[in-house]
């Protein structure tokens, strides 16, 4: 199946064209069929000559109506553009390929109606022109008459090669069903109608509305009952747990947990001196939008009410006032930064000159430092490949915050020993609150990583009540020589020299103030993580040869460090000569 929405001015019989093609009466209300003129959504649906379902979604051409047109186009995959013969090109059609460009609609199949009262020739030549000059490319323009059934076969034939041509859907992807109809039927309670784009939906499943859970009773699509039903598909959704009240068009049903609600977002609009307050429609809804201009054609856009956004979704501004377009939108950041500072938006601006919609995962994880990984797949950012970051569990760690993390670990452990003489060791929390962990389970890794013991949720402090008294000095000096050579440890006849023997090396290790990988081969307590950032940086196996050349270091420190990494799982053998990163 495949849902495809009608557009073009009113009057010129977009209607009766859907009436023809299917046999059945979109226009639901009795005041619309009186009057001639869709005031509201229709749906009507038929079986196209290659077999394949096709559904359409009838929208209003008044003016007046075009919040709910928007309703009806953003959804949907691609269109069916109707100009009439006798009138050719006007100003709502206009209007609509303004929309369909807005929200980046670029399928489509131009319907020259009428064409049994006058030539069609020259509307369909500026038609043809206009739809390529906004960007819907290969479109079949067929010339009908609802009428007389004149060229109904063509259309259908035309419609059949959209199909082929249109990008397959998703149906692993997460659900993001936007409501266009609520209604009750009797003895069955509450049924919701949209235009899944994505996804799949059965019978029993758990859906998230505004913040809570309905259960999906049963399926229906196109007048039949199923199991389930994948995208593109028109579906109906009688619900459990919601009441006929508690629903309305604009809502959104959408798989639990995996989407964020944000109600700012960073975005790409099409036009410049915009007003400050429009109307941002997105899917079904149309939610009030004030704007706060980045810089150039980007945008700060703050709504009414929180949605399901993603980077990459399209939406449309429309001014209420004038009820027209204002301007598209391409959505680059569903969860931006606060702009607190002077100077912030213009920043903010630069950081998103090259923004395409889809985000790049590093810049993204670098951006907070650490982020969960389902916080970024529900931003709609790729994790394949994850960039350059550091996994723990579902977080995701910058490597420069990591590795600020492991500089700071030691002098917090030393400090709060000094601080509490009697206690045993650190607990986790209390380190994880001193280096403003996102998460207390990441004190755990730091710990491992500068060689700190952890026993029973406690990380071993320095024992800094006795101080290293005259190794201070000697400790020092080296913490100075292995700053700028991190991996040129100290031989036998060095440490000699700066008097650091075994009593005192052992001191300087319990108030984490060096790491001895053996009790001859001593380094900072950060060499682990810095070993391993190197070594992220090789081609995958690497030998041992590889990694001393890029620690700059000798076979005496490489080996020992490399089994010491090997111990703390961060590298692994591939085989008798290799190893690779975990």
């Amino acid at each position: 199946m495949f849902v495809v929405a009608t557009a073009g001015h009113v009057d010129h019989g977009k209607s009766t064209l859907v009436r023809a093609l299917t046999g059945m009466e979109p226009d639901r209300f009795a005041e619309e069929r009186r009057r001639g003129m869709t005031i509201d959504l229709g749906f009507a649906w038929t079986t196209l000559p290659g077999g394949a379902d096709l559904a359409f979604v009838d929208v209003p051409g008044h003016q007046r109506f075009i919040a709910n047109l928007l309703s009806g186009l953003g959804p949907v995959p691609a269109v069916l553009f109707v100009v009439a013969a006798d009138e050719g090109w006007s100003r709502q059609s206009g209007e609509h390929l303004a929309a369909l460009r807005a929200l980046d609609v670029r399928h489509a199949v131009l319907a020259v109606t009428r064409s049994d009262l006058a030539d069609p020739a020259p509307a369909r030549a500026e038609a043809l022109e206009r739809l390529d000059a906004a960007g819907l490319a290969d479109v079949d323009a067929v010339e009908v008459s609802g009428r007389t059934g004149a060229g109904l076969d063509d259309l259908r034939a035309a419609l059949d090669r959209l199909l082929r041509r249109l990008p397959a859907a998703d149906p692993a992807a997460r659900v993001r069903l936007w409501v266009d109809r609520a209604f009750t039927i009797r003895g069955s309670g509450t049924v919701v109608t949209g235009t899944l784009s994505a996804g799949r939906i059965r019978a029993g499943d758990s859906l998230e509305l505004r913040g809570g859970r309905v259960t999906v009773r049963s399926v229906q699509s196109l007048g039949r009952g199923v199991d389930e039903v994948a995208a593109v598909a028109r579906v109906a959704l009688n619900l459990r747990g919601v009441a006929r009240d508690d629903v309305a068009r604009g809502d959104v049903l959408t798989t639990p947990d995996a989407w964020h609600r944000t109600a700012v977002i960073d975005a790409r609009v099409t036009a410049g001196d915009l007003p400050a307050e429009l109307v941002l429609h997105v899917g079904t809804a149309g939610v009030a939008a004030r704007l706060r201009p980045l810089g150039d054609d980007r945008v700060r856009v703050t709504l009414d009410q929180a949605l399901p956004l993603q980077a990459g979704d399209r939406a449309v501004l429309r001014d209420p006032g004038r009820q027209s377009v204002a301007a598209g939108v391409l959505v680059l950041d569903a969860d931006p930064p606060a702009l607190r500072r002077r100077g912030a938006a213009a920043r903010r601006a630069e950081e998103l000159a090259g923004a395409t919609g889809r985000p790049d995962p590093a810049v993204e994880i670098a951006r907070r430092g650490a982020v969960r990984r389902r916080h970024l797949v529900a931003l709609g950012v790729p994790l394949d490949p994850a960039a350059d970051a550091r996994a723990f569990g579902d977080w995701l760690v910058d490597p420069d915050r990591w590795q600020a993390w492991l500089d700071a670990a030691p002098t917090a452990l030393a400090g709060w020993a000094v601080a509490n003489p009697l206690e045993p060791a650190m607990p986790v929390a209390a380190l994880a609150r001193e280096l403003r962990l996102p998460d207390p389970t990441l004190a755990g890794p730091i710990a491992t990583a500068i060689g700190a013991v952890r026993r029973e949720g406690r990380v071993s402090a320095a024992d800094q009540r006795r101080g290293l008294g005259a190794a201070e000095a000697s400790v020092q000096r080296l913490e100075a020589r292995l700053a700028g050579a991190p991996f040129a440890a100290p031989d036998a006849p060095e440490l000699a020299e700066l008097r650091l023997g075994t009593r005192e090396l052992a001191a300087a290790e319990r108030a984490g103030r060096l790491l001895r990988i053996t009790p001859e081969l001593v380094l900072l307590p950060s060499a682990p993580a810095r070993a391993v950032a190197a070594l992220r940086a090789l081609p995958q196996p690497f030998t041992v040869s590889e990694a001393r050349q890029a620690w700059a270091t000798s076979r005496r420190v490489a080996l020992p460090l490399l089994a010491h990494l090997d111990a703390l799982g961060l590298t692994e053998r591939v085989d008798d000569r290799t190893r690779r990163v975990v």
